[in-house]
């Protein structure tokens, strides 16, 4: 593929691995205490179970409203249809539910049939 085929491929949205469910679930509920929308859509993928979260780069000018999609790769699915999310001064909590609970950030988990065109893995 020619140096121009790629950047066009490129372009169509910046994929970004985390190294941890856990990072994930922290940005995406951070994103919901600053008042933005924020889901984790799940797929799979031969075999293997992606997370993970769409944002538009904003700041940079070149690539301004590219989409990045920051995720990750596990091995089995999540048992839930909620991340919930728990920041205090005694520390973070992360746990996995079909519900919400109160005092705790809930980022609900939206399963795709099939890997979305525009994510390039």
């Amino acid at each position: 593929m020619s140096g121009e085929g790629r950047a066009a491929e490129r372009e169509k949205c910046i994929a970004i691995k985390l190294a941890s469910i856990k990072d994930l679930a922290r940005f995406a509920a951070s994103m919901r205490t600053y008042g933005q929308h924020s889901y984790v859509i799940h797929f799979e993928k031969d075999g293997k179970h992606y997370y993970g979260l769409f944002v538009v780069f904003r700041d940079y000018y070149k690539y301004y409203g590219l989409p990045l999609f920051y995720y990750v790769v596990v091995d089995k699915p999540i048992e839930g249809s909620y991340i919930l999310v728990k920041a205090d001064e005694s520390g973070e909590s992360l746990e996995f539910s079909n519900g919400v609970k109160a005092g705790w950030i809930p980022v609900p988990v939206i399963t795709v049939e099939e890997k979305p065109e525009i994510i390039p893995l």
